[in-house]
This record gives C-alpha cells, structure tokens and sequence, in this order.
C-alpha cells in the first residue's frame, strides 16, 4: 500500500544505511544498519528504476560497442547478445519494472531516500 507524504511509518526490518560490506576488510567501519521498529515520517516519495548486475552489464555493453560500425552480420550477433542481457535482466528482476522509493526522516535524525514499501508499515 502507497505511504503518503506525512505518513507515521516504521521499519519493519533492518535496512542498511551506508558503507559497503567490504570495509571492514581494509580497517574502516562496516556498514551501518538502522533497527526494525526505528519510526519516521514520510518525507517524500520517487519512482526508483530497477537497477542489478544484469543493466549494469547492459550499459557497459552499450558503452563498448555504442556508435562502432559493423558489417550485418556481426552486428546481428551484437543485437542476439544485447536481447540476451535484457531478457537475464527481466529474469534478476522478476520482471518487475519501477518501484516507488520512499524518503524518510527517522527519529534518530536519519533521513533515508529509496526505501522499499515492503521495509515500511504504517505505526
């Protein structure tokens, strides 16, 4: 169910704030997480792209064959490879397209941006 702006939310799992997972391997903190139960307000809301492995990919393979002449052959197999990214992108996805991101002010002061709906519940 959509949250509206001003809405009394809070998390209903952790939900990772910042940092990756690999920093603590080099001497720097970890990631941070804020709590499941934590509460906040809505601020705001986006549509949110899908984003993974499989559109990264698409956009480097884009970056590298993008404005390159090819015979017609060659070019063929380039538009079968490119179709095959998009179709493991639908696959990673679940052929889910864009999503609504929401913005939060949490009580702690955190403000978070592209929260999923399934990691908020109306307080």
């Amino acid at each position: 169910m959509p949250y509206e702006v001003g809405a009394q939310v809070r998390l209903v799992r952790d939900v990772q704030v910042g940092g990756n997972d690999t920093a603590g391997r080099v001497g720097s903190p970890g990631p941070l997480f804020l709590a499941e139960g934590l509460r906040g307000v809505v601020t705001g809301s986006a549509r949110v792209e899908p984003r993974g492995l499989a559109q990264d990919a698409l956009a480097e393979f884009d970056r590298r064959v993008g404005g390159q002449r090819f015979d017609g052959h060659a070019a063929g197999l380039l538009g079968n490879l490119r179709d095959q990214i998009i179709r493991q992108g639908a696959v990673d996805s679940g052929g889910a397209g864009a999503r609504i991101g929401y913005q939060v002010r949490f009580d702690n002061g955190f403000v978070l941006h592209g929260l999923d709906e399934d990691a908020l519940a109306r307080v």
